[in-house]
């Protein structure tokens, strides 16, 4: 695991690197390698959530849960992955709910979302890594305690960000966020089992702009060119 962290973040949460968990971290992805297992994403595209939105500059956090497990999918951006690959079922109702929230947004041709985090939206998965073909199988091996202090630290150091929560799982991580200083949106998972019992209709996006509004923020363009 090569570390390559943009400044801002490296000055926040530079003593992580030297703790026991992230040494075994590094072990377990090492002993990945060795026995030639393939892992996504690559190496320099683990912490582009970090590297794409500087500590500073976070408007808004969406919390996702693991990378996608398939070739040529994840690149470090939760719910976002590379273009030329098919737009993942939960990002189609992620591009939906924005077609009917946000008037004038045209459907995308890719899923694609760096240019969100360009302009603020901190796209993190709780988990870093994974196996190819294997969901969920980097969870519990210290990504969790990494992306945990990274949402602590935004909490206490910053004020006025937004985070959208979707998913029960995203929402227990709510108990690390000081609803006094940030807001906090919750709604179902945009994956095509619960879309349609809470996430479709949130209009999370247009809430999130107006909130940023009100903070004096500049609101998200949310179109994906």
């Amino acid at each position: 695991m090569s570390v390559n962290l943009e400044t801002s973040w490296l000055n926040v949460l530079k003593e992580e690197f030297d703790k026991d968990y992230m040494k075994h971290l590094k072990f377990f992805l090492q002993e990945e390698k060795q026995r030639g297992a393939t892992v996504y994403p690559k190496g320099a595209d683990i912490f582009n959530a970090l590297n794409h939105t500087p500590f500073d500059k976070v408007k808004v956090v969406i919390l996702g849960q693991d990378p996608y497990h398939g070739p040529g999918q994840a690149h470090g951006l939760s719910f976002s992955v590379q273009k030329g690959v098919a737009v993942p079922p939960s990002l189609k109702n992620i591009y939906k709910e924005l077609s009917d929230d946000i008037p004038g947004f045209a459907m995308p041709s890719h899923g694609n979302l760096t240019k969100w985090a360009d302009e603020g939206v901190l796209l993190l998965n709780a988990t870093l890594t994974v196996r190819a073909h294997e969901a969920g199988s980097h969870q519990g091996k210290g990504w969790e305690i990494f992306t945990d202090t990274v949402i602590s630290k935004l909490s206490e150091l910053r004020t006025g960000i937004v985070f959208l929560l979707w998913g029960r799982y995203a929402q227990n991580k709510a108990e690390l966020i000081d609803g006094k200083k940030h807001s906090i949106l919750k709604a179902a998972h945009p994956s095509p089992f619960s879309a349609y019992h809470g996430f479709i209709g949130c209009k999370h996006f247009s809430k999130a702009n107006e909130i940023l509004d009100r903070e004096g923020k500049q609101p998200i363009d949310w179109q994906i060119d």
